[in-house]
């Protein structure tokens, strides 16, 4: 085999690999922070997961010799990582609280309609094809009929809605917004020179939104009303598996792909994600899996089909 041979069988590698980590283990990620913030504070929860594993992955990166990035670049990474965790992560990881891991999943599937509108429209990518639209807002309809059944089917559902208290439709309706300010962090974050190194990319963007999230933490009082002795042994499992899967290794993914790939293609975890949340809500958490939700999924598989099998445009 030739070096180019060589080097592009390692590339499609790398793009598979990266994509079968989004899919599912991002998708893990949900019931995770479920279990990791039963007896820790959300956004302190969030806050620490992110500010270890970026100092860690940070100290194992000098440590090799990789290259520290000059204070311009530090600043726009440390932006970005608000967007993507404090914006994107925490408010969901502060909605989970009261809805369960499986619809925070299906709602965060608006996210390709704004990664890919703002793709567009900010970044002067490829404008999208028909095909891809309607592939995306089939993914919004699965959504809107997982919350609300009664605005895509009202003859059915009259008065019946997935999502039945005040509490429970304001912390979606956050999730829901939590995708924009994550489509938000992930363009921005192509619209400036990086470190050479995705994982030091990736490393800064999670002590800036660490760091963010802590500091919201404590202006909401959550250290003062926690005790380091209270945390259970599922919630450390939780949270470690977050730092090391869902943060280092997950978010590493990503930032490379952000690099590697369209908008378009990218943006499928969030159709992805749900499925593989759903079920393991289902079979470890007990979570209900109700024919609404499984109608819903369905719709929202089906439009991730539209999405990836729809050819690329060039800018």
């Amino acid at each position: 085999m030739t070096t180019n041979a060589a080097a592009g069988l390692s590339h499609r590698s790398r793009f598979y690999l990266a994509f079968f980590l989004l899919y599912f283990i991002w998708g893990s990620t949900y019931l995770a922070i479920r279990y990791a913030i039963a007896s820790i504070p959300p956004l302190l929860m969030a806050g620490t997961r992110f500010l270890v594993a970026g100092l860690l992955m940070f100290i194992f990166l000098r440590w090799r010799g990789v290259q520290l990035p000059p204070w311009s670049q530090c600043w726009r990474l440390a932006v970005t990582g608000v967007f993507l965790f404090l914006g994107g992560n925490g408010t969901i990881v502060w909605a989970e609280q009261y809805i369960d891991s499986g619809l925070a999943a299906l709602l965060v599937s608006t996210l390709p309609l704004w990664l890919i509108l703002l793709d567009w429209l900010w970044a002067k990518g490829p404008a999208p094809q028909l095909r891809a639209v309607l592939g995306i807002l089939l993914g919004v309809v699965g959504t809107v009929l997982l919350i609300k059944p009664a605005l895509i089917l009202p003859w059915l559902y009259e008065s019946v809605t997935t999502v039945s208290s005040p509490q429970q439709v304001l912390a979606s309706t956050i999730v829901v917004m939590a995708s924009v300010l994550w489509a938000i962090g992930s363009i921005y974050s192509k619209l400036f020179v990086k470190p050479q190194s995705v994982f030091m990319s990736a490393a800064c963007q999670m002590i800036g939104g660490g760091l963010a999230l802590l500091l919201v933490a404590i202006q909401q009082g959550e250290w003062s009303h926690f005790a380091v002795a209270s945390i259970s042994w599922l919630s450390l499992t939780g949270f470690c598996y977050l730092v090391i899967i869902g943060s280092m290794v997950g978010i590493s993914a990503y930032v490379w792909l952000l690099q590697n790939a369209q908008a378009a293609a990218v943006s499928t975890y969030a159709f992805v994600n749900p499925v593989v949340a759903l079920l393991l809500g289902w079979l470890i958490a007990g979570e209900p899996l109700t024919a609404t939700i499984i109608g819903s999924a369905g719709i929202i598989l089906a439009g991730v089909l539209i999405v990836i099998t729809t050819p690329a445009r060039k800018a």
